[in-house]
């Protein structure tokens, strides 16, 4: 009858294997509940007289067949209640506990209620059968036809009393008139020689009145209204007396041979009790017929009673089962929910403490003796670990440990996840999937070397040295990224210098000279041989290309230091965009700032500069799309601390090694030196500022210049240049034009 029960020596000795429940059964035994409650309904429905009792022998084995089948469906309830709890438990073992406590306490209930079920609905049936046999109902039946014989004899003595008594008034009336002595004297004694208590004797006239003539009413009763004109009908319709009864007395009605319409009326009281006693007994006996005819509807709700009760009873039986299974399971599902944290790595688990001295409770105080030896020893794994991490943690270098078989990261420190650019430790995934550049350089035999790595798209270049041991390699690496740049930009400065030394001083001499054989033998050579005119000019527009060339080495070798004030970028921002509106006017400019302006703690020459070189390269951009309407827009914002200039342009867009543009001589340009954006970065980062380049929607670039104020506001002075004063005049007249 039950799923994961397994029987052994040691649950249940009459079981030698294992029984189980599976849907099927639990379906059969749905259906034959099913099946023997419509049996029942159906068997009592057609069996004999409805007003009589049904057979107690029948009744007691559809009660007992409801029963059995209804305990079976409870015990499976049980048991799936018991499965369900089992497996919410820690302690698994497919609930056999539980349902083994649930069969228990389920047959330690059923049968003894069956027992008790079966012997009640037997002795209450024989018991009504008793007072329900044609024996008690004869006995009730002659008791109320006792009282109703007296009753009737009673009637029958006053009508017979009244029938004499009319015929003696007549007699009297044909002696005496009814108004007489004689005759008041004659109906007094009628009613005393008849022994009866009241009498009328009335006429009714011809428009259907009654008038009364003669009346004995010592109980000075209405007795007008006795007489109706139902009883008078009838009278009329043959009948010689009509009973009249009432509650306390038997009267009679009959006619009166004095004139036509004359009636006589007589009444006898008795005492109250003859009438309470025939309304008890009819009452009695009226009650006992009803009894009688739901007789078998108390017989059915009755032993329903018995069964409901009974199946109550298991149930009851089956919650104190799977209580007292739930509190025998609870520590042991604590031991083993412990356990299994202890496994997973958590030595503070415990188990609560019990008062009770058993064999549960010593298994919970030994369980926690184990575990806080184990915290114990886990403290000193512990304090040596968190050292090696403290160790790690505070290095600049990245470390990484990798597991010698499958390369797949054991430990990785914080520099390392940062330098990486990594948002979660990759502990555990390998070393190929994170870093397969890294991953490359354990298959060759160095223990230095440079990588390169792509960080959130930008390319890093990293200084890496591997360790080996038994357990694996261990890598170490930093970011020499801005270290190589700023060796580049020493060198290139460097160069910068030298070339604009070596170059410089031969330049003024060639200019000088070219201008003199232009004003000494340009008027003696003929006017139509342009020749010499052509190369003079020539040698001066190219010795003007060397010295801006020069003059750009220069600014990007010797910057001077910036000047930190508070500026106004509106007017910076105007004053830039006023003198390429004004040498290009077939591009449209476009400002674009916050209300109000953001200010920013700037050098504002150096800065400028910098707005400058941006602008001038989309100007060249815009011009190189040779697009039939060009556009550029400076926007100015700030937000939380920050200060933003965005440049946009209509042109080109950016170059395929847009990675290398702000590298010293990289230009894309034929006429370019290269050192436009190397000066502006070199600006840029002087005033803790980062510059980054975007493609704008619909074609072109967007250059974004974003700045710190935090730092900057710190620099801020109060000193004046003449030059400063200079840019504000410059500002101040072209701010009306932008």
């Amino acid at each position: 009858m039950f799923a994961g029960v397994t029987s052994s020596s040691s649950s249940l000795p009459g079981l030698r294997r294992r029984v189980g429940v599976t849907p099927a059964i639990e379906l059969m035994v749905l259906a034959a509940a099913v099946a023997v409650a419509v049996g029942s309904y159906f068997a009592l429905r057609g069996e004999g007289d409805p007003g009589r009792l049904l057979a107690p022998p029948l009744v007691a084995s559809l009660l007992v067949a409801n029963l059995v089948t209804g305990i079976a469906l409870m015990m499976l309830l049980g048991r799936r209640i018991a499965l369900s709890r089992a497996a919410r438990s820690p302690v698994g073992a497919g609930g056999r506990l539980h349902v083994r406590l649930v069969l228990l306490f389920s047959l330690v209930a059923a049968v003894p209620a069956l027992l008790v079920t079966i012997f009640a609905s037997l002795l209450f049936q024989y018991g009504v059968q008793f007072w329900y046999s044609d024996r008690a109902r004869g006995m009730f039946e002659n008791a109320a036809s006792l009282a109703q014989e007296s009753y009737r004899t009673e009637q029958d003595r006053v009508t017979g009393a009244a029938r004499a008594m009319s015929g003696d008034l007549a007699e009297y009336l044909r002696e005496s008139p009814i108004d007489s002595r004689r005759f008041t004297e004659g109906l007094f004694y009628q009613l005393y020689l008849r022994n009866l208590s009241e009498a009328l004797i009335v006429q009714r006239g011809t428009d259907g009145e009654l008038r009364t003539l003669a009346l004995v009413n010592p109980y000075d009763r209405a007795l007008d209204r006795v007489v109706t004109a139902p009883l008078l009908r009838k009278l009329r319709t043959g009948e010689a007396v009509v009973p009249v009864p009432a509650s306390d007395r038997l009267g009679a009605l009959t006619p009166l041979d004095y004139a036509p319409g004359t009636y006589l009326y007589v009444a006898r009281v008795f005492e109250p009790q003859l009438q309470a006693t025939i309304t008890r007994g009819d009452a009695v006996l009226n009650d006992y017929r009803q009894l009688i005819v739901r007789a078998r509807s108390l017989q059915l709700r009755f032993n329903a009673a018995l069964l409901i009760v009974s199946l109550l009873i298991v149930g009851v039986a089956v919650w104190i089962a799977l209580t007292v299974a739930d509190r025998l399971v609870r520590p042991v599902g604590e031991l083993v929910d412990a356990a299994r944290r202890v496994e997973g790595g958590d030595f503070s688990a415990r188990v609560p403490e019990t008062l009770e001295r058993d064999e549960i409770g010593t298994l919970s105080n030994a369980f926690n003796s184990m575990t806080a030896r184990l915290v114990a020893q886990n403290a000193a794994l512990d304090s040596r670990r968190a050292l090696i991490e403290a160790v790690m943690s505070g290095v600049s270098a990245g470390v990484i440990s990798i597991d010698a078989k499958d390369r797949t990261i054991r430990l990785i420190n914080s520099s390392a996840q940062t330098l990486m650019g990594l948002a979660e430790p990759p502990v555990g995934r390998k070393l190929h999937d994170v870093a397969p550049e890294l991953d490359g350089l354990l298959d060759q035999p160095g223990r230095e070397a440079g990588v390169q790595l792509a960080v959130q798209g930008e390319m890093r270049t990293f200084a890496v040295r591997i360790a080996r041991d038994g357990s694996g390699p261990i890598i170490t690496f930093d970011d020499i990224t801005q270290q190589l740049t700023d060796q580049r930009r020493a060198a290139w400065a460097d160069v910068a210098r030298r070339i604009a030394h070596e170059i410089k001083n031969p330049l003024t001499p060639i200019q000088l000279a070219a201008e003199r054989l232009q004003r000494r033998y340009g008027s003696k050579i003929d006017a139509s041989d342009t020749t010499f005119a052509r190369l003079t000019d020539t040698i001066v527009r190219q010795v003007g290309d060397l010295r801006r060339m020069v003059d750009e080495f220069s600014s990007f070798a010797r910057m001077p230091k910036p000047v930190f004030r508070e500026e106004s970028l509106v007017d910076i921002a105007r004053q830039t965009m006023f003198l390429h509106e004004v040498a290009h006017p077939g591009i449209h400019f476009v400002l674009d700032h916050d209300d109000p302006a953001p200010s920013l703690v700037c050098d504002r020459r150096q800065l400028g500069q910098a707005l400058t070189n941006i602008v001038k390269n989309a100007v060249e951009a815009v011009e190189e799309a040779d697009a039939s309407e060009g556009s550029i827009t400076m926007t100015l914002g700030g937000d939380e601390g920050r200060v933003t200039i965005a440049v946009a342009d209509s042109g080109v867009g950016l170059p395929l090694e847009r990675d290398r543009i702000v590298e010293p001589y990289m230009t894309t340009r034929a006429r370019g030196t290269g050192l436009g954006l190397a000066i502006v970065k070199k600006i840029v980062e002087e005033h803790f500022g980062t510059m980054t380049f975007a493609d704008r929607p619909g074609g072109g670039t967007i250059v974004t210049l974003s700045f710190d104020t935090a730092p900057l506001a710190a620099l801020a002075s109060d000193d004046h240049s003449p030059s400063q004063d200079d840019d504000r005049t410059i500002a101040a007249l072209t701010r009306n034009r932008i």
